[in-house]
């Protein structure tokens, strides 16, 4: 619930943001601002606006957090109303990674072993 008079900075929006998951990344606990997505946060009055760069041109979970977004920011005092968009300029790549999602997205060498001597195993009974 907003509080007339309160104000917010794009700061406090962007760490609003860290609860609202990109539903690829949800069980991993990977918001969209570690996922890199969130390109811009502007703060004008008790407005918000929100660019969003897609990780792919056809990225289905867009309507999501165009819902998932204002849902959130609504629950800030100072927010009243919402604007979500998408961006095709920059890119995304992985280099929008946050340090902790990178890390978060990796799968380790020693897990990777076993996949990797089943599959030589099977190569070798077929």
């Amino acid at each position: 619930m907003s509080c007339r008079g309160a104000t917010i900075s794009p700061a406090e929006v962007r760490e609003a943001l860290r609860d609202v998951y990109d539903p690829c990344c949800a069980d991993r606990g990977i918001s969209i601002v570690d996922m890199g997505v969130v390109e811009d946060v502007r703060v004008v009055g008790a407005h918000v606006e929100v660019d969003l760069v897609l990780t792919t041109g056809w990225c289905p979970f867009v309507a999501s957090m165009s819902s998932a977004i204002p849902d959130r920011l609504h629950e800030v005092d100072g927010v009243e109303t919402v604007d979500v968009r998408a961006v095709w300029d920059p890119v995304w790549t992985q280099d929008r990674l946050s340090d902790s999602a990178r890390e978060k997205l990796s799968l380790p060498l020693e897990r990777l072993i076993p996949y990797r001597e089943q599959r030589i195993a099977q190569q070798k009974g077929a």
